[in-house]
């Protein structure tokens, strides 16, 4: 029996319901190893769960993304021993000092990736990933609309979108913001806080509508992502980091161009081994080679989480954010 230090949910509700104490932690079971945890990350899934968004009985530890050193290996576990550098991802329970993972759901870090960027690039890097290869193959010719663009999973969408010989058209509240999208290679910037007609400027700047809309803001951004598409184009809703998406006809997919809608999450995009491998490895192999860029812009103790969230949810952010045990 070991101790870990953990961010519990006391209820439902707003940030107030976060705790941070101690507690006892068992050896791995079966098919478990133990890992010292350098870092996890602090998403919007996070948030659904703590407001009961996604109902999760009372209390939980929160984080579904983290990486660390191997400190114990359960019975029944094979290619993995202490001392080894792992992720994962999709797994609840992360934002401790000491957790237990099951040995399915951790992936190894590759020399030369740092384990706090290892965390940061997991739950957002895989996103990405299932959004330009699978959810909508992006490919040469292609345009883009990527809100957020500033943001974790948007600076990775912007990059990934690029990679693959498309052209993105890129929103943020600020140019500063902006900023940070060109020069990760978007090649339009639109910033939302100063048009009043957000789908017509996507319009202009890309000169037709677009061929894929991203779009993880939700309530405040979904009629022109919707508006902005070319017929038969694909709106991906991914998040809700406005406000959740209220009820809609339908037939308006139909009358504005036999559109396609979906709203896709990562569980579904990992659910076998194999692929969530593929996934993990193609993302920390480039984060490996330089040619993917995972920017951390905050780094919290897990004592300040709910300042980290404050953070978050108010979209006073930029990259993304993680927190650090012993920070």
């Amino acid at each position: 029996m070991n101790r870990a230090t953990s961010v519990f949910v006391s209820e439902p509700g707003d940030r107030s319901v976060l705790q941070v104490r101690e507690h006892d932690l068992p050896d791995p079971a079966d098919g478990e190893v133990q890992v010292e945890v350098a870092a996890a990350g602090v998403n919007f899934i996070d948030v659904y769960k703590r407001q009961g968004v996604y109902p999760v009985q009372t209390p939980f530890v929160l984080g579904e993304e983290g990486a660390g050193t191997v400190t114990a290996v359960g019975p029944g576990v094979e290619g993995l021993s202490v001392g080894d550098r792992v992720a994962w991802c999709q797994s609840s329970g992360s934002e401790s000092t000491l957790v237990n993972k099951p040995a399915r759901l951790v992936v190894p870090v590759p020399d030369g990736v740092d384990l706090e960027v290892a965390a940061a690039a997991m739950l957002q890097g895989l996103t990405a990933h299932y959004l330009v290869t699978s959810t909508y193959a992006v490919g040469p010719g292609d345009v883009a609309l990527v809100h957020a663009a500033a943001g974790g999973v948007g600076q990775l969408l912007v990059q990934m979108v690029t990679a693959r010989g498309a052209t993105v058209v890129a929103t943020a509240g600020s140019d500063e913001k902006l900023e940070i999208a060109r020069a990760l290679g978007a090649q339009y910037l639109i910033n939302y806080e100063t048009v009043d007609d957000l789908a017509g400027a996507v319009r202009e700047a890309a000169g037709r509508g677009v061929d894929v809309a991203y779009d993880g803001v939700g309530k405040a951004t979904f009629d022109a992502s919707l508006a902005s598409l070319r017929p038969r184009g694909m709106m991906v809703l991914f998040g809700g980091a406005s406000g959740q998406v209220p009820p809609f006809d339908i037939q308006r997919l139909n009358s504005s161009g036999s559109l396609f809608l979906t709203r896709p999450t990562l569980a579904h995009y990992v659910a076998e081994r194999e692929e969530y491998e593929w996934r993990a490895g193609e993302v920390l192999g480039a984060i490996a080679d330089g040619s993917l860029k995972i920017d951390v812009g905050g780094r919290y103790p897990l004592e300040e989480a709910a300042a980290a969230y404050e953070a978050l949810e108010g979209r006073k952010t930029t990259g993304k954010l993680i927190l650090v045990p012993g920070a």
